[in-house]
């Protein structure tokens, strides 16, 4: 979905184990019938999306899509508000998202974008939802806490508090069955499970209990040497151009060192970079370090750099092609409001149908 990463405890990892056993199974039920699932994933209009993103769930998303998955991807501009006190270009960002992700694949025949803030039906589940849980257990949410703690502001909202549930709207409104998730998200998903759970005990089935689909993209890092980020000014943009690219690329942090070698832990900047080739040539990140080897950080900039270039031009020319014609992008996203609109009116009637016309 759209949260931040938290730090991975010690009682996390046995539900962790547990949850990567469960996404091996998914992946073989997803090849062998795919019309079964409905996956739910999204971006925050808070910046341009970037490598980090393509590679960690955007890539994902189109090979779902293309498996024959019924994907809905949410454009979460209300979520914006969490964390920032106002929502700052959001029109022009939202239409880089759309951009985005016409030019790597999602097709709108197959997939539906919509914004959050057009599906009224949506937002009306999180009254019923959020009398399903306790101030307790939305207090204990591991990931609430961590980005309560990585805050832009000095007092959270209400609205922080209550993401979890807000997701749990997001995910349910369409009785999404599959969500592609990191680790650190787990607790936001174990919220939308009990929610969905607790509302079937009470009131009557209407809502499944969705799995989370574990993501196994290695973490990106920035040119910084620190995690690729909207907000660290430290990405490459998908709609960077190969110039800009390049400059940024050059830019980045390393090491001392000369020869170069894959070492995530003892010289993070130098295999954030290696990794990133790999990722796009396709190939071992230690094959990619070796072949530099001896000639240091200049021509593994360079080695990246032509890496990136080749791997995200076709990409380019879709997403300069898409944005000739931005009338035929804002149709895309009005025809998703479209469906998802029409999906939650039905979700709603049910929600009020079994709680007794009460909403």
């Amino acid at each position: 979905m759209t949260t931040a990463p938290a730090v991975e405890s010690v009682a996390d990892v046995p539900a962790s184990a547990a949850a990567r056993r469960r996404s091996v199974e998914l992946e073989e039920r997803i090849q062998q019938d795919p019309d079964r699932f409905r996956v739910m994933t999204g971006d925050r209009p808070t910046g341009a999306l970037h490598l980090g993103h393509y590679f960690g769930t955007l890539h994902n998303r189109v090979r779902l899509q293309d498996l024959g998955v019924d994907v809905f991807v949410i454009i979460a501009d209300y979520q914006v508000l969490t964390d920032r006190d106002v929502a700052e270009r959001l029109t022009e960002i939202t239409e880089g998202l759309l951009l985005d992700y016409l030019a790597i694949g999602i097709d709108p025949e197959r997939s539906t974008i919509f914004n959050h803030s057009a599906v009224p039906a949506l937002n009306q589940l999180m009254l019923p939802f959020l009398s399903l849980v306790s101030v307790a257990e939305l207090n204990r949410n591991p990931t609430v806490k961590d980005e309560i703690a990585h805050s832009r502001q000095s007092a959270v909202s209400g609205l922080m508090f209550t993401y979890p549930v807000h997701q749990a709207a997001d995910i349910l409104f369409c009785k999404g069955n599959l969500v592609p998730v990191g680790q650190d998200q787990l607790p936001h998903l174990e919220v939308t499970r009990t929610v969905a759970r607790r509302f079937n005990e009470r009131y009557g089935a209407v809502f499944p209990e969705p799995d989370a689909l574990l993501s196994a993209a290695p973490l990106l890092l920035g040119t910084d040497g620190t995690k690729m980020s909207k907000s660290r000014a430290n990405s490459v943009a998908l709609g960077a151009d190969a110039d800009e690219t390049a400059r940024l690329i050059k830019g980045a942090k390393t090491d001392a060192e000369r020869h170069i070698t894959y070492d995530p832990e003892g010289r993070p900047g130098v295999s954030g970079l290696v990794l990133l080739a790999a990722l796009c040539l396709d190939r071992d990140p230690y094959a990619v370090a070796e072949e530099v080897g001896g000639r240091g950080a200049a021509a593994l900039k360079r080695t990246v750099t032509e890496a990136v270039n080749s791997r995200m031009a076709p990409i380019r020319a879709r997403r300069a092609e898409y944005a000739r014609d931005m009338g035929y992008v804002r149709s895309v996203l009005r025809a998703g409001n479209e469906r998802a609109n029409a999906v939650a009116d039905a979700t709603l009637a049910e929600v009020r149908a079994a709680m007794g016309g009460l909403l």
